[in-house]
């Protein structure tokens, strides 16, 4: 028996759509969008890269998404709380929820790590330390922070201090009143640069890169990246999408919320290339730079701009803002759970998690620099092994974990019943939904999977 009803009785709600797409689209929008995605693109060729991944947005990351908030409201409590109401207290789809909570508290050890970078590279920017630099001496800056034992470790600690702010002030005075302020900020600054950048002479070639495409620079391996970026740019199999589910009223439309957020990131990062690939291709630099384009190549392109002190600034701002909207969604699934299953106020739930994530961070850090050998296991350092194992095998086993439940084993009734909050509401196409739940879903992301340790 599901606690839909007993457990909203006493749970703490989003305000309304407004507040819930500022709060999810904040989970989703984040380093994805503005670090990865724009390298990513130039990777694989711009605009042709770009319709094959809002194809797998629609097709691969909706119906994960709206399953993640069908569980979630369903269920009425934490990752763990929802399938077990849903699924029974010795079932094994609670494997679900302890993989997705051990997820979402792994990635945000290493996100906090370069979160951190980027509020260094907002005290850089402020002092105009990348005046004057060549392109070599702006990759020596990065290289020699990112293995200090010390700069990168208080820059990381700052970032998680100020995350476990907004998630210990609460669901609605911290997170939900966090998000409504920054999201119109964040938006406010991308499309400051956004005009910034069309205005540069040459900017029309980046311009033609994002949404000329060409079918031929797109290789089976993009259209891989393409699919793998759809799926966890959405902040999808760590249990922050069901918990914050758990938070959506049960009069709220799922479908159109889940549809408004995938519309917003993807927006997002849109925008996000139009910032920056028109300044790439207007002072002549290679869009395919990989991740490196952000802390090495940007900085440099920056300081060659009529008035690149102010938009170096602002960028490296966006930066920041779209980590800190993304580690509060991920400490509050670990919060939730702690503080509603194990019956930890949550207060100290968040204090306790900050410190233990935290401490994970710091190997993170260290394994980059002095302590690389020490801190290198299977091939890889403990940032890297970490950041593989979360991105290539517990994200895809917990997304097809969630959308396998409801498309298989939640019953129709119920899935219907959310969907139209009990026949309130006529939502279309929910046999279409079923049916990449059963089928389109679980094999995309069973692709992605494959793809990602080499197998496929």
């Amino acid at each position: 028996m599901d606690l839909h009803q007993g457990e909203h009785q006493k749970r703490p709600l989003f305000s309304g759509r407004l507040s819930i797409i500022a709060v999810a689209a904040g989970s989703a929008i984040g380093l994805g969008n503005i670090w990865k995605f724009p390298y990513i693109t130039g990777k694989n060729g711009g605009a042709a890269f770009i319709i094959v991944y809002l194809c797998c947005i629609a097709l691969i990351g909706l119906p994960v998404l709206i399953s993640d908030f069908i569980i979630g409201r369903r269920g009425g409590g934490s990752i763990v709380t929802s399938f077990r109401a849903l699924a029974g207290k010795r079932s094994p789809w609670l494997f679900g929820g302890f993989i997705a909570l051990f997820g979402s508290a792994t990635v945000l050890s290493f996100y906090g790590v370069v979160a951190g970078w980027s509020l260094e590279y907002i005290v850089k920017a402020a002092s105009n330390s990348f005046a004057g630099k060549s392109p070599a001496q702006v990759g020596e800056m990065f290289g020699s922070f990112i293995v200090s034992p010390v700069e990168p470790i208080v820059c990381q600690l700052i970032f998680m201090t100020i995350t476990a702010g907004v998630v210990y002030a609460g669901v609605k005075k911290g997170i939900e009143a966090f998000s409504k302020v920054m999201m119109p900020i964040l938006l406010g600054i991308i499309v400051l640069l956004c005009i910034r950048s069309l205005t540069l002479p040459g900017a029309e070639g980046g311009i033609a890169f994002l949404f000329k495409p060409d079918f031929s620079k797109l290789s089976a391996g993009g259209v891989l990246d393409a699919l793998g970026h759809a799926f966890f740019t959405l902040s999808l199999g760590v249990g922050t999408m069901i918990t914050y589910g758990s938070y959506i009223n049960p009069k709220e439309n799922l479908a159109a919320t889940a549809v408004q957020i995938c519309i917003a990131d993807t927006v997002i990062a849109l925008l996000a290339g139009i910032a920056i690939f028109p300044a790439v291709f207007a002072f002549g630099v290679e869009p395919g730079q990989g991740p490196g384009l952000v802390f090495v190549t940007l900085p440099n392109v920056f300081a060659q701009m009529p008035g690149g002190y102010i938009f170096c600034l602002l960028f490296f701002l966006l930066l920041a803002v779209a980590a800190l909207t993304s580690s509060i969604s991920m400490l509050e699934v670990s919060v939730a759970y702690v503080s509603e299953d194990l019956g930890i106020s949550r207060k100290r739930a968040t204090l306790l998690l900050t410190a233990l994530i935290s401490a994970v961070g710091v190997v993170c850090s260290l394994s980059m620099g002095e302590y690389q050998e020490q801190l290198t296991f299977f091939g890889k350092n403990f940032f890297d092994l970490a950041d593989f194992a979360v991105s290539n095998v517990e994200m895809p086993i917990g997304g097809a974990i969630s959308v396998l439940f409801v498309g298989w084993v939640l019953k129709r009734r119920r899935v219907q019943d959310e969907l139209t909050c009990k026949g309130s509401l006529t939502v279309p196409l929910i046999g279409a939904f079923m049916f990449a739940a059963k089928y389109l879903a679980p094999i995309g992301i069973a692709i992605v999977f494959l793809h990602s340790l080499g197998l496929f």
